[in-house]
Protein backbone atom coordinates (compact mmCIF):
# COMPACT_ATOMS: atom_id res chain seq x y z
CA UNK A 1 0.00 0.00 0.00
CA UNK A 2 2.86 2.75 0.38
CA UNK A 3 4.63 1.93 -2.77
CA UNK A 4 1.16 2.32 -4.14
CA UNK A 5 0.88 5.98 -2.59
CA UNK A 6 5.03 6.39 -3.66
CA UNK A 7 4.42 5.79 -7.41
CA UNK A 8 0.68 7.85 -7.24
CA UNK A 9 2.60 10.93 -5.82
CA UNK A 10 5.75 10.43 -8.42
CA UNK A 11 3.05 10.53 -11.41
CA UNK A 12 1.19 13.18 -10.19
CA UNK A 13 4.63 15.06 -9.60
CA UNK A 14 5.39 14.42 -13.07
CA UNK A 15 2.68 15.25 -14.70
CA UNK A 16 2.63 18.70 -12.88
CA UNK A 17 6.04 19.27 -14.19
CA UNK A 18 5.23 18.57 -17.94
CA UNK A 19 1.99 20.78 -17.72
CA UNK A 20 3.89 23.58 -16.80
CA UNK A 21 6.25 22.71 -19.70
CA UNK A 22 3.64 21.95 -22.44
CA UNK A 23 1.77 25.65 -21.29
CA UNK A 24 4.82 27.56 -22.40
CA UNK A 25 5.53 25.56 -25.54
CA UNK A 26 1.70 26.00 -26.58
CA UNK A 27 1.99 29.78 -26.28
CA UNK A 28 4.81 29.93 -28.80
CA UNK A 29 3.65 27.37 -31.33
CA UNK A 30 0.29 29.37 -31.54
CA UNK A 31 2.44 32.52 -32.61
CA UNK A 32 4.55 30.67 -34.57
CA UNK A 33 2.65 29.53 -37.03
CA UNK A 34 0.74 33.36 -37.58
CA UNK A 35 -0.03 33.43 -41.25
CA UNK A 36 1.02 36.16 -43.14
CA UNK A 37 -2.90 37.03 -43.95
CA UNK A 38 -3.39 37.38 -40.51
CA UNK A 39 -0.62 39.70 -39.43
CA UNK A 40 -1.44 42.11 -42.62
CA UNK A 41 -5.06 41.65 -41.69
CA UNK A 42 -4.40 43.09 -37.94
CA UNK A 43 -2.00 45.91 -39.52
CA UNK A 44 -5.21 46.98 -41.54
CA UNK A 45 -7.63 47.11 -38.62
CA UNK A 46 -5.35 49.07 -36.97
CA UNK A 47 -4.80 51.39 -39.21
CA UNK A 48 -8.73 51.76 -39.79
CA UNK A 49 -9.07 52.52 -35.96
CA UNK A 50 -6.40 55.29 -35.79
CA UNK A 51 -8.13 56.58 -39.02
CA UNK A 52 -11.35 56.58 -37.36
CA UNK A 53 -10.06 58.01 -34.04
CA UNK A 54 -8.39 60.98 -36.07
CA UNK A 55 -11.33 61.62 -38.20
CA UNK A 56 -14.13 61.40 -35.37
CA UNK A 57 -11.86 64.04 -33.37
CA UNK A 58 -12.09 66.08 -36.90
CA UNK A 59 -15.80 65.64 -37.63
CA UNK A 60 -16.48 66.70 -33.29
CA UNK A 61 -13.91 69.75 -33.28
CA UNK A 62 -13.49 70.35 -36.65
CA UNK A 63 -10.33 70.03 -39.32
CA UNK A 64 -8.51 73.20 -37.40
CA UNK A 65 -8.77 70.98 -34.07
CA UNK A 66 -6.23 68.45 -35.36
CA UNK A 67 -2.52 68.84 -34.35
CA UNK A 68 0.15 68.90 -36.85
CA UNK A 69 0.96 65.27 -35.80
CA UNK A 70 -2.88 64.46 -35.93
CA UNK A 71 -2.56 65.72 -39.52
CA UNK A 72 0.78 64.10 -40.86
CA UNK A 73 -0.69 60.80 -39.40
CA UNK A 74 -3.94 60.72 -41.19
CA UNK A 75 -2.50 61.90 -44.26
CA UNK A 76 0.56 59.04 -43.75
CA UNK A 77 -2.67 56.51 -43.05
CA UNK A 78 -4.53 57.85 -46.06
CA UNK A 79 -2.01 57.19 -48.61
CA UNK A 80 -1.49 53.66 -47.71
Amino acid sequence: MPEAILIIAALALIIYCFRKYSTKQSGVRSEKFTSIDDRFNAERRARELEIDRLLNKMGKNGAADLSKKDRQSLEELSKK
